[in-house]
């Protein structure tokens, strides 16, 4: 069993930038393949990044290649997502996943994660 706790959202205007942080605990709680998801109202959870658990590869949604970056750091549990550049459209929920597949066809999708976070609320004023 995995925790995840999100932290670190907030409002930041156009142009700004924010990183938000998954924090996880429970056994071998690096050893998984960590993934962040967006959600708005009305629509289904989005793929945004994943990285495997030793750091060596990493994956991102077309929406937000060059701007975001995914990076952990396994002595502290801890796996970052530094969101640069941000635009209105980014504003959504952002939820942390952990995964067992570094699969490049699995990790981009919802299934492909067994633990979620409760999220953490990102807001970009135009």
């Amino acid at each position: 069993q995995v925790q995840l706790v999100e932290s670190g959202g907030g409002l930041v205007q156009a142009g700004g930038s924010l990183r938000v942080s998954c924090a996880a605990s429970g056994r071998t709680a690096n050893s998984y393949v960590k993934g962040w998801f967006r959600q708005t109202p009305g629509k289904e959870r989005e793929f945004v990044a994943a990285i495997t658990w030793s750091g060596s590869s990493t994956y991102y949604a077309d929406s937000v290649k060059g701007r975001f970056t995914i990076s952990r750091d396994n002595a502290k549990n801890t796996v970052y997502l530094q969101m640069n550049s941000l635009k209105p459209e980014d504003t959504a929920v952002y939820y942390c996943a952990a995964g067992f597949y570094s699969n490049s066809y699995v990790v981009i999708t919802s299934a492909g994660y067994a633990y979620w976070g409760q999220g953490t609320q990102v807001t970009v004023a135009s």
